[in-house]
């Protein structure tokens, strides 16, 4: 699929696009508190930072008012709509950029669209009562992944696999058709293998050394493994030294075929995407 449909937008996808994080969480750990004030975010700073990551080469910011770390606990909806929903209103009005939400929740699904967001980004793959009718009803792009164990906060107790990438590449499968039969075309749809959700350090290594099998499933990937304790586990790194090792994964992704990279570091991730498409394409694309 060369490009992605998003609710009135066209996102090319003949080259790998990078998705910003913008977690509007008071917990999060990759903002350590730089966009908060009295734990409340501030719609303004939230902006300056999305700005910030436009202006470094990304095409898309992923907007999450929910913790989705391992043994993160669900946060009300009313709280999360009030996290979400002012963000995506300032952010649609000022940037020219496709927005997303990550979001398990219908009635956050519901606003954010009406908001002016443009991709559902759902780690419980619209598994929740109403968000998939919610999702169908929708213009916007659909991203799904695979998670296993039923929430983040259980995900991590002991999971198993027989083969990690042929069942997740099943799962997706399953998914794929899913939206397919529900009258989802298939430009408007995404998927995730979900690193770091329901899997070791090696199901994780093992998962994004045979990526490649993934694209005969014939929709984009997208890839998040910025700063993940799959990263941590492998170099022996706390969160705030893990970008050369997050940078090395980016480049194995792209090289097996992503084309949405999700990131904390846009700026260094942009110089990656673009090098190594220049290797693998034997061209220069700036």
């Amino acid at each position: 699929m060369a490009v992605l449909k998003c609710a009135g937008r066209t996102l090319d996808l003949a080259r790998a696009q990078v998705m910003g994080i913008l977690n509007v969480t008071p917990d999060s750990f990759s903002d350590g508190g730089s966009v908060y004030e009295a734990q409340h975010l501030s719609v303004e700073r939230a902006l300056q930072k999305a700005a910030q990551m436009v202006n470094q080469g990304a095409t898309l910011i992923d907007i999450g008012g929910e913790s989705t770390r391992p043994g993160a606990e669900p946060v009300p909806v009313q709280e999360e709509l009030e996290r979400v929903v002012p963000v995506v209103e300032r952010l649609s009005r000022e940037l020219d950029v496709v927005l997303s939400v990550d979001t398990s929740a219908p009635e956050v699904m519901q606003a954010a669209a009406s908001a002016g967001a443009h991709l559902l980004n759902d780690v419980r793959s619209f598994s929740r009562p109403g968000a998939f009718e919610v999702a169908v009803a929708s213009d916007l792009a659909l991203c799904v992944m695979h998670m296993q164990g039923s929430s983040p906060a259980t995900m991590q107790l002991r999971p198993h696999y027989r083969d990690v990438t042929e069942e997740v590449e099943h799962f997706l499968q399953f998914q794929l058709q899913r939206c397919r039969e529900a009258g989802i075309s298939d430009d408007r749809i995404v998927l995730d293998p979900g690193f770091g959700f329901g899997k070791t350090l090696e199901h994780n290594l093992e998962l994004l050394n045979r990526m490649q099998r993934l694209q005969a499933l014939g929709a984009p990937l997208l890839v998040g493994t910025s700063r993940k304790s799959m990263v941590g586990q492998a170099l022996g790194r706390p969160v705030d030294q893990r970008l050369y090792g997050s940078l090395a994964t980016v480049a194995l992704a792209v090289g097996k075929g992503a084309k949405i990279i999700r990131v904390h570091d846009v700026a260094p991730t942009v110089d990656v995407v673009r090098m190594t498409e220049a290797v693998l394409n034997e061209t220069a694309g700036v």
